[in-house]
């Protein structure tokens, strides 16, 4: 009986260190203009509790404008457009126009 439970305890002690050995750490902190996120050790990155696979500095000029503009956000998204950048950071009156922040968050405007 002491025998069984002494494996029973090692087993779920050995299952608690190779679940906590897998999750990912904070590797760098990046203080944006609008949030501050995360790179984490796992090469995804983290704004709130909401992780993005990818990290997106998107460069272009917008219309009538006399200098480009770079926005960089945080996405789930394959890729996103330099129209849909500068339509997401607050720049259009068609809420249809904005990501859902499961999707995609601007982090910074340069």
């Amino acid at each position: 009986m002491k025998k069984r439970l002494l494996t029973i305890i090692i087993a779920t002690l050995l299952l608690l260190l190779v679940g906590c050995g897998q999750q990912a750490t904070v590797t760098e902190t990046i203080e944006g203009g609008y949030k501050t996120y995360y790179k984490m050790s796992d090469n995804t990155w983290k704004c709130g509790d909401q992780v993005y696979q990818h990290r997106f500095e998107i460069t272009g000029r917008m219309p009538n404008a006399a200098v480009d503009s770079t926005f960089v956000y945080l996405s789930n998204l394959p890729e996103i457009t330099f129209e849909q950048a500068w339509k997401a950071a607050g720049l259009s009156s068609d809420m249809n126009d904005y990501f859902d922040p499961k999707d995609a968050v601007l982090v910074e405007m340069k």
